[in-house]
């Protein structure tokens, strides 16, 4: 019997992967694993997700014996080359539905066969397929509140509870793991923007343990201890009130149906079924219109006035270290640079910052973000983004923009989120510590501008586009 292949994506786990099981059902109890190590992905992935990815790939060979082969180069060449070196007939891998995923996957597919062999896409990193949702008229979705109940009414599947009875195969390797942590992008190289030249760009100091084996262990201390309490606290950056899932959910080091399993009842729950619920909601979008990644999905987005020039720029970079004079954004900023990541309260305050107080284009905040982030997700960073912008799928208008004292005074009113990232001098002439990370200790700013003023400039500007809108636009659903 020929052996197949199981090419490892977004899916870094053994327990509950289907994939993995048709593999074994191809017809051939010896399945050859394999990751392919894309430059088209690794280009613009940040060195967190890198570091990560990294670590991820490391305890998954451990679990499959030392036999993950990892293959470099561009997968349109390198899938189909190996299926013939290793006499496949039969490559298994979870579904990609993200605009570059798919592309590829169909020109792997299509040179498999060319070869007489085939590419066969089991599973998805989602509960429900993206696509699969849709209205009652069979529209794509627009609204998540129907989105949610739709999902809640589907037939998804549970998890398998075993691992695959395979005989891992291993074969040459040309890639090293220690290749993915390496080549940082520098600013004029890669597609970096220039004035990104002296912002901080290496590894985090701290990032979670990686692979399936952390993932469990997360998913048991978050069901067994925050959960409870998740309704609530999880708007609170002082506390560690999240599940702290996201980058095990976006390696796949653990499936969303894993997750939801292990809920039952309760108002934290029923949270944390909304926050997946709004992960799987953004990937159906995506799908659907591809270019939302980076047009506003609104047609008024397009005639949104942004500040441009060496203006602009430096407003970015003091947003993009931390140095608004606004605690609350900076603790964040900060916090993004010290850990790969942020809290997602923190992440909403931080981006209505750079959109609606300092005028700046979303999408400039929005590659910051995936840059940095070691959870970053092109669909939910993208829509995220959009969502603040006020021009994406929410319902509410443009005209959300939040206010990071209210915010802070609201969600920190004892100032130790703030304090653990700017020190216990903010306020009072006081330097604040993590300056260090780009060389340098200064007093802690004055704010960057008046956010009441430019409130009022950001309503003026919305009521600008929206007339520019009206006025040279068919009418046309967001999402059509």
């Amino acid at each position: 019997m020929t052996p197949a292949i199981a090419w490892f994506r977004r899916d870094l786990r053994l327990d509950d992967l289907p994939a993995l099981a048709a593999a074994v059902d191809a017809g051939s109890d010896d399945v050859v694993p394999l990751f392919v190590v894309d430059p088209s992905l690794l280009a613009p992935a940040g060195p967190n997700r890198r570091r990560f990815l990294a670590a991820a790939l490391r305890a998954l060979d451990r679990e499959l014996g030392s036999k993950l082969v990892l293959r470099s180069g561009s997968p349109r060449q390198v899938v189909p080359a190996f299926a013939a070196e290793v006499g496949a007939s039969v490559v298994v891998t979870s579904a990609d539905f993200g605009p570059y995923g798919a592309a590829r996957d169909r020109a792997v597919e299509q040179a498999l066969a060319a070869a007489g062999r085939r590419l066969l896409a089991v599973d998805s990193p989602y509960v429900a397929v993206p696509g699969t949702i849709r209205s009652a008229s069979g529209s794509p979705p627009r609204i998540f509140s129907a989105f949610r109940r739709a999902l809640e009414a589907s037939d998804w599947e549970r998890p398998v509870t075993c691992q695959a009875d395979a005989n891992f195969v291993g074969a040459r390797s040309d890639a090293s793991v220690d290749e993915i942590e390496k080549g940082v992008a520098t600013p004029g190289r890669h597609g970096l923007p220039e004035w990104w030249e002296g912002l901080p760009l290496e590894t985090a100091p701290r990032l979670p343990p990686a692979g399936p084996l952390a993932a469990r262990a997360r998913l048991e201390s978050f069901v067994t201890g925050t959960l409870a309490n998740y309704a609530t606290d999880r708007d609170r950056p002082a506390l560690a009130g999240t599940s702290g899932l996201s980058p095990y959910l976006r390696f796949g080091c653990i499936h969303p149906r894993t997750v939801l399993s292990r809920l039952g009842t309760g108002a934290g729950a029923d949270r944390m079924r909304d926050e997946l619920a709004w992960r799987e909601f953004y990937a159906h979008v995506l799908w659907h219109r591809p270019d939302s990644a980076r047009v506003p999905l609104q047609a008024f987005g397009r005639y949104l006035r942004w500040d441009t020039g060496e203006r602009a720029q430096e407003r970015f970079r003091t947003w993009a270290m931390g140095r608004t004079g606004y605690p609350l954004v900076d603790a964040g900023m900060r916090q993004l640079l010290a850990e790969g990541w942020m809290h997602n309260r923190v992440r909403m305050v931080t981006a209505s910052f750079l959109v609606k107080d300092l005028h700046i284009d979303w999408r400039f905040g929005a590659r910051w973000f995936m840059w940095h982030l070691v959870d970053g997700d092109l669909a939910s960073n993208q829509h995220g983004w959009q969502w603040v912008a006020g021009t994406g799928t929410d319902a509410a208008p443009f005209h959300r923009v939040l206010n990071p004292e209210t915010q802070r005074q609201r969600f920190d009113p004892d100032g130790t989120y703030v304090r653990r990232y700017l020190g216990d001098q903010v306020g009072a002439g006081g330097s604040a510590p993590l300056d260090s990370l780009w060389g340098q200790t200064a007093a802690y700013p004055e704010p960057v501008v008046d956010h009441a003023k430019e409130r009022r400039e950001t309503l003026a500007r919305f009521e600008e586009a929206r007339g520019l809108a009206v006025a040279n636009e068919a009418p046309a659903a967001a999402l059509g």
